[in-house]
């Protein structure tokens, strides 16, 4: 398959398929989807559709916090001024002006909603994490930041009448009609069967894609869904070669890739590698509190220079009470396996994280198809660029998911009465079902991500995945697949595709994107986005 042909993926009669119809339709219930339905749900009906469970999402796993300038001495032009560093010059100035300057009301909101964040002294306590000029980052139950947020969220849009949560539905496609997204086609896990929402109004809010890599911090759901969603609606993409890995996810034989939070650093732990030595003052002045990409950078340098599987998060200078105050599930987590992090050592290494790249969106969270926003993860808004500042993306989802549920509402009384009949989905020639082992391509995908579109990327490693892409599209396509987890491995196919073929056209190393064949910034070449569709090819 090339990019550009598209895919849709089930020959879908409609007129036999069980249908819903409202308002607006969510797809995606972490933090963006949820502030999404809360703010569409005054314009009218919300369905919000979910892969799994409502609370499975990204969000409940984001341990560090919510940068908002709330502080004393701070303010949202600082703010901007340490996003946009980061963002290595291709971040939307306007964008980042609206999340900076409507985050403080976001978070007011939440806490109006019953989120705890925690205190000190009375006062909202804020943390450092690395990029910040100063302590900007509030947290909730000391690391267990996502988890509030989800919970106070889902809190809302349960008690909120106007919306209805549908579980373990898997989006195949978006329906079309009159040249606009008018709904969404699903497959449901249990029973297996297919659903159709229709609506005058859809949310791609799906979260990220760590699942295309061996090594991530995401959850199982996190397969780009939304991406592969857009692109086949005929929806632009951007920025979607930036992928962040976080620098420190525990490293340890048969334990899952939980997050070690960067604001452990920001709290004074060092960096060490195998013979014990502080190793990222070498690479860069800010020491720990470097960015993301120069973090993850420094530390596969150091792990292939020793031979190492992992580096090392000292946390021995703060003191216990301190850590077990502000860091208790992480504690907990490595108590499972033996490790005090008060007095041992964490072995570190990074992981896929955050994708900074989706479905292109304006400042409304409209993408170029009518009828189709986007919000979190899932999208580009702009506010990144090509590296993400930390504790950012909880911000994004709060400030552009409401910003997604106002401007479906508008466009929900724009059609009000208005439904027209949806057409039959364009579907790939049908062929013969072979035999075929998912979960095996998915394990041969994600180890050829990890070694061609990881951390660091070169031209000849880039073009040899695309080639074995292609060959597994070849076959892989002509299964019909109606299972979630077929479908989820067309979609991560698909996605990864997108940033292989990205990661090729941009031949620099800005941020998140490096290239051992270009390891120089170029902006007279690249200073832009890379914005492509189904219609319009890579430049």
């Amino acid at each position: 398959m090339r990019p550009e042909d598209g895919l849709y993926l089930l020959d879908a009669d409609l007129s036999a398929v069980p249908a819903l119809a409202t308002d607006t339709l969510v797809i995606g219930s972490g933090v963006a989807g949820l502030s999404a339905a809360l703010a569409a749900s005054r314009h009218g009906g919300v369905i919000v559709a979910s892969k799994a469970e409502a609370s499975e999402s990204n969000t409940l796993y984001a341990q560090g916090g919510v940068a908002v300038a709330l502080g004393a001495g701070d303010s949202p032009a600082a703010h901007a001024v340490d996003t946009l560093e980061v963002a290595c010059g291709l971040a939307d100035p306007a964008a980042v002006a609206k999340l900076v300057g409507e985050g403080p009301e976001r978070v007011r909101d939440l806490i109006g909603l019953g989120a705890s964040f925690d205190r000190e002294g009375g006062e909202l306590a804020f943390g450092r994490e690395g990029g910040h000029g100063l302590a900007r980052v509030i947290h909730a139950a000391g690391d267990a930041t996502g988890r509030e947020i989800e919970l106070a969220l889902l809190r809302a849009v349960r008690a909120d009448e106007r919306i209805t949560i549908l579980e373990r539905m898997c989006a195949t496609d978006l329906l079309h009609a009159e040249g606009a997204v008018f709904g969404a086609l699903f497959t449901s896990r249990e029973p297996a069967g297919l659903l159709q929402v229709r609506a005058r109004a859809v949310i791609l809010a799906t979260g990220g894609a760590g699942q295309l890599y061996r090594e991530t911090t995401n959850p199982d759901v996190a397969t780009g869904d939304g991406v592969a969603l857009g692109w086949r609606a005929g929806a632009e993409v951007a920025d979607v070669e930036f992928v962040q890995f976080h620098p420190t996810t525990l490293y340890l034989a048969g334990a899952r890739r939980f997050l070690i939070s960067e604001a452990m650093r920001g709290e004074g732990g060092v960096l060490l590698n195998g013979a014990g030595e502080r190793f990222m003052p070498r690479y860069d002045s800010r020491g720990e509190l470097a960015p993301r990409d120069v973090v993850s950078r420094a530390i596969v340098s150091e792990l292939a220079r020793t031979g190492a599987p992992s580096v090392w998060l000292d946390m021995s200078g703060i003191p216990a009470a301190r850590l077990e105050r502000r860091f208790p599930q992480i504690l907990s987590v490595c108590a499972e396996y033996g490790l005090d992090v008060r007095r041992q050592r964490i072995p570190v290494r990074p992981s896929a994280h955050y994708f900074m790249g989706g479905v292109r969106t304006d400042l409304g969270a409209r993408t170029s198809v009518q009828g189709l926003f986007a919000c979190g993860e899932a999208a580009a808004s702009g506010v990144h660029g090509a590296n993400r500042l930390a504790s950012n993306s909880l911000l994004e989802g709060l400030v552009f998911g409401h910003a997604a549920g106002h401007g479906a509402g508008a466009l929900v009384e724009a059609r009000r009465g208005r439904m027209p009949p949806m057409r039959r989905l364009v579907h790939a020639p049908s062929r013969k079902t072979i035999p075929l082992d998912v979960e095996d391509v998915i394990r041969s995908l994600k180890s050829l991500m990890w070694r061609a579109a990881g951390v660091v990327r070169r031209r000849e490693d880039l073009e040899a995945a695309l080639e074995q892409l292609l060959f597994w599209e070849q076959y892989v396509y002509q299964g019909e697949f109606r299972t979630a987890r077929g479908l989820e491995l067309q979609n991560m196919l698909l996605v990864a595709e997108l940033i292989i073929r990205a990661a090729l056209a941009r031949r620099e190393s800005r941020g998140a994107h490096f290239r051992t064949d270009f390891p120089a910034r170029d902006d007279a070449a690249f200073g832009r986005r890379l914005v492509f569709s189904r219609t319009t090819p890579l430049p």
